[in-house]
């Protein structure tokens, strides 16, 4: 399966049976990243993370009163 980057535009191959070719397939939302991109994506982040400066803003657990 032919695959292009959405940062960088580059064309790659990927294997067709492969579970991110998959994904791709049947789930448009799901976007491909060459894995230049998607290394130098992941050093920045962690980066970010030592700054201090990071949020990771996630949805607060609600805990029920009748379920403890």
């Amino acid at each position: 399966m032919r695959v292009k980057c959405v940062i960088c535009d580059k064309i790659n191959k990927i294997d067709n049976d492969c579970t991110k070719a998959k994904k791709l397939r049947n789930r448009l939302i799901h976007t491909y990243m060459c894995p230049e991109c998607d290394k130098r994506i992941e050093e920045n982040t962690i980066k970010r993370h030592k700054t201090g400066n990071f949020k990771l803003y996630r949805k607060k657990e609600v805990q029920d009163q009748y379920l403890s």
